[in-house]
């Protein structure tokens, strides 16, 4: 696959604050790329500097082969951009609103009512924005940064706000985006979201990017071990410790927790005592490695 994205030596500094410090990576056609980072990491900054929004203190942008910086009319309608915060004409009902979007990029009304339809939004069309939610606001973002048909798509944290059921309605929506051969951009705080849908992933604190790599790569980059957690009642601690393979065991409100980096035979000596009723197995995620690279502090 050939570039997208293309970006070298990218910083970005507040004052002394370095915002994006030093940041290199590439986006092929067709990928699906995620940027994930603590709050402050960089990854909002890094997306409004190759998105073409900010100008960046050095470094070198390529987005389709054009330069995003000065703003650049003929890259414009070959992207989309759903931004972290959108600010709509209030007054305006979601039909108006994303009509007056696809109208800017010369869109007629049928493909802009398709994409209400497509984010499920079609029963709230003669709503008022100042009277959607705040899941249904977002939803209604992310078809307007999609109603003229980009190549190039930037999504900045699309699915907070969105109840279990549009969260996961819109992954279906943005395979299928992927799927067509589109580009797809995301930063997202929901690691299981980045772990289904993107083909890499590129992890950022501090302005920098620490590790970058498919999810599956990454986690078994982490070597972490796996944990058993069996059902309260279907073994002793003693016994448990006696288990050949289990490194540690802890107590839990769910049973008993083992860890072990030999789970084949730790189960197969549950089943020998007739202990795998309800037991569940869990080996490490991508939350794993996120952990690992950014540490378990707060953030401000």
């Amino acid at each position: 696959m050939t570039g997208a994205i293309s970006v070298r030596d990218l910083a970005l500094a507040y004052g002394d604050v370095r915002a994006v410090d030093g940041v290199d990576f590439e986006v092929r056609e067709g990928e699906f790329f995620g940027i994930l980072g603590p709050n402050g990491a960089g990854k909002t900054t890094t997306l409004e500097l190759v998105e073409g929004l900010r100008r960046p203190d050095r470094g070198e942008i390529s987005v389709l082969g054009l330069a995003p910086w000065p703003r650049n009319g003929a890259l414009l309608p070959r992207i989309g951009v759903q931004l972290q915060a959108s600010s709509f004409f209030e007054r305006l009902t979601a039909r108006e609103q994303i009509h007056t979007f696809a109208a800017l990029y010369g869109v007629g009304p049928g493909p802009a009512d398709v994409w209400l339809e497509r984010v499920g939004l079609e029963e709230k069309a003669s709503t008022r924005v100042a009277k959607l939610s705040g899941g249904q606001v977002q939803r209604l973002s992310i078809a307007c940064a999609l109603v003229h048909d980009p190549e190039l798509v930037f999504l900045d944290e699309p699915t907070a706000a969105l109840d279990p059921q549009a969260r996961r309605n819109l992954w279906d929506l943005l395979s299928g985006l992927n799927d067509s051969g589109r580009t797809v951009v995301l930063t997202t705080h929901y690691m299981d979201e980045a772990e289904s849908l993107c083909d890499r992933v590129a992890i950022m604190d501090h302005g920098r990017i620490l590790e970058l790599d498919t999810p599956h790569a990454l986690v078994r980059g982490l070597d972490a071990p796996t944990r058993i957690v069996v059902a309260t009642g279907q073994l002793g601690l003693e016994e448990a410790r006696a288990l050949a393979g289990v490194d540690t065991v802890e107590e839990d409100p769910a049973g008993i927790v083992l860890t072990t980096r030999a789970p084949a035979g730790v189960v197969a000596a549950l089943a020998l005592r007739d202990a795998l009723d309800g037991v569940q197995v869990r080996t490490g995620t991508l939350e794993d490695v996120f952990l690992d690279l950014t540490g378990r502090e707060y953030r401000v």
